[in-house]
């Protein structure tokens, strides 16, 4: 996570970094590193803890909240109808982009609000090859999400800097802390567009141990001479 950060420059002296906790094991580990790393660190920033209860009706802000005080993070919580919004009829073809959408707009806003300049998520390695393969699939475009992205002329940052490291990883990390994730009660979890994409990558990864990493490789070593 270390180089990740050094090699994008993603944190600086005085940053006030609003981290989303969603519950899951990638951003507890997100935000639990991040602090780690401050005792390492000759310069200091800021960290706020930020969760969003999609309002499906198992009170995760509760749960998250008896986290961050037992750890003594700083934090922020913020109650929501996004995710029965986002599964309304009229949406049953993709429930998951618009809850992230009207999601992403309450992190915004809320960064705007305790003046923060960056916003750390915590998408992985395995996050960044299955959004590539879910935006030719499914958006017919060559794209993933990127380690740093500036927005709004350069007064907000998102940061992923766990987008190195292997899920697989983080999940051993998880259990050696013995942490449980947060349930948030979505009822598609599981089901998604995603989680059919990771399904097929399994088989090509169990394949060979080179697939992902070639895969991870080649979303930095694009040949645009050789597209249409």
């Amino acid at each position: 996570m270390g180089r990740a950060i050094n090699s994008r420059n993603m944190i600086r002296e005085g940053d006030h970094v609003l981290v989303a906790v969603s519950g899951g094991k990638d951003s507890l580990a997100l935000l639990w590193l991040l602090r780690e790393r401050l005792k390492r660190m000759p310069f200091k920033y800021r960290l706020t803890a930020m969760h969003i209860d999609p309002g499906f009706g198992a009170d995760s802000a509760s749960q998250m909240e008896s986290f961050f005080i037992e750890h003594g993070f700083e934090y922020r919580l913020i109650r929501s109808d996004i995710g029965p919004r986002a599964h309304r009829p009229e949406n049953s073809e993709n429930p998951c982009f618009l809850c992230a959408r009207l999601r992403r707009k309450i992190l915004f806003n809320a960064a705007a609000e305790l003046g923060c300049n960056l916003i750390a998520f915590g998408h992985h390695k395995d996050d960044l090859i299955e959004t590539f393969f879910l935006n030719v699939f499914y958006g017919a475009t060559i794209s993933t999400m990127k380690p740093v992205q500036e927005l709004f002329g350069g007064k907000l940052t998102i940061i992923r800097p766990l987008f190195m490291i292997d899920e697989q990883l983080i999940e051993r990390y998880v259990r050696f802390m013995d942490w449980s994730a947060i349930s948030l009660g979505c009822p598609t979890a599981g089901t998604s567009k995603r989680e059919k994409i990771k399904n097929m990558l399994k088989e090509f990864y169990s394949s060979s141990r080179k697939v992902k990493g070639n895969i991870f490789h080649a979303l930095q070593n694009v040949n645009v001479d050789y597209l249409p």
